[in-house]
Protein backbone atom coordinates (compact mmCIF):
# COMPACT_ATOMS: atom_id res chain seq x y z
CA UNK A 1 0.00 0.00 0.00
CA UNK A 2 1.46 3.35 -1.03
CA UNK A 3 1.65 6.17 1.46
CA UNK A 4 0.17 9.52 0.59
CA UNK A 5 2.57 12.38 0.75
CA UNK A 6 1.16 15.35 2.59
CA UNK A 7 2.48 18.79 1.85
CA UNK A 8 4.08 20.49 4.81
CA UNK A 9 2.39 23.74 5.68
CA UNK A 10 3.82 26.66 7.54
CA UNK A 11 1.98 29.43 9.29
CA UNK A 12 1.79 32.56 7.21
CA UNK A 13 0.76 36.06 8.06
CA UNK A 14 -2.44 35.66 6.06
CA UNK A 15 -3.61 32.59 8.03
CA UNK A 16 -6.08 33.55 10.76
CA UNK A 17 -7.58 31.35 13.41
CA UNK A 18 -11.30 31.54 13.97
CA UNK A 19 -10.63 33.06 17.37
CA UNK A 20 -8.67 35.85 15.70
CA UNK A 21 -11.52 36.39 13.22
CA UNK A 22 -13.91 36.84 16.16
CA UNK A 23 -11.54 39.30 17.85
CA UNK A 24 -11.12 41.29 14.63
CA UNK A 25 -14.90 41.51 14.13
CA UNK A 26 -15.45 42.64 17.72
CA UNK A 27 -12.74 45.30 17.46
CA UNK A 28 -14.42 47.01 14.49
CA UNK A 29 -16.01 50.37 15.40
CA UNK A 30 -19.44 48.98 14.48
CA UNK A 31 -18.84 45.76 16.46
CA UNK A 32 -20.51 42.49 15.43
CA UNK A 33 -23.67 40.52 16.09
CA UNK A 34 -23.74 36.84 17.01
CA UNK A 35 -25.11 36.11 13.53
CA UNK A 36 -22.29 38.00 11.78
CA UNK A 37 -19.65 36.16 13.80
CA UNK A 38 -21.36 32.80 13.20
CA UNK A 39 -21.38 33.43 9.44
CA UNK A 40 -17.72 34.47 9.38
CA UNK A 41 -16.51 31.50 11.43
CA UNK A 42 -19.06 28.90 10.26
CA UNK A 43 -19.88 28.27 13.93
CA UNK A 44 -23.30 27.88 15.49
CA UNK A 45 -24.56 30.72 17.66
CA UNK A 46 -24.05 28.84 20.94
CA UNK A 47 -20.41 28.23 19.99
CA UNK A 48 -19.91 31.96 19.37
CA UNK A 49 -21.38 32.79 22.78
CA UNK A 50 -19.20 30.16 24.45
CA UNK A 51 -16.05 31.42 22.73
CA UNK A 52 -16.77 35.00 23.80
CA UNK A 53 -17.44 33.97 27.38
CA UNK A 54 -14.73 31.34 27.82
CA UNK A 55 -11.82 32.11 25.53
CA UNK A 56 -12.10 35.86 25.13
CA UNK A 57 -13.39 37.02 28.52
CA UNK A 58 -12.02 34.42 30.93
CA UNK A 59 -8.80 33.24 29.29
CA UNK A 60 -7.69 36.37 27.42
CA UNK A 61 -9.26 38.86 29.83
CA UNK A 62 -10.84 40.99 27.09
CA UNK A 63 -13.65 43.37 28.06
CA UNK A 64 -16.63 42.65 25.80
CA UNK A 65 -19.60 44.99 25.90
CA UNK A 66 -23.00 44.63 24.29
CA UNK A 67 -25.53 47.15 23.16
CA UNK A 68 -29.00 46.87 21.67
CA UNK A 69 -29.04 48.59 18.26
CA UNK A 70 -32.45 49.06 16.60
CA UNK A 71 -31.40 48.16 13.06
CA UNK A 72 -29.08 45.24 13.93
CA UNK A 73 -30.13 43.78 17.27
CA UNK A 74 -27.57 43.07 20.00
CA UNK A 75 -24.08 44.22 18.98
CA UNK A 76 -20.93 43.13 20.79
CA UNK A 77 -17.62 45.02 20.93
CA UNK A 78 -14.21 44.66 22.55
CA UNK A 79 -13.46 47.78 24.57
CA UNK A 80 -9.78 48.67 24.51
Amino acid sequence: MAQKSTPKTTATASHQTKQQIVIDLLRRPEGATIEEIANATEWQSHTVRGAMSGALKKKLGLAITSEKVDARGRVYRIED
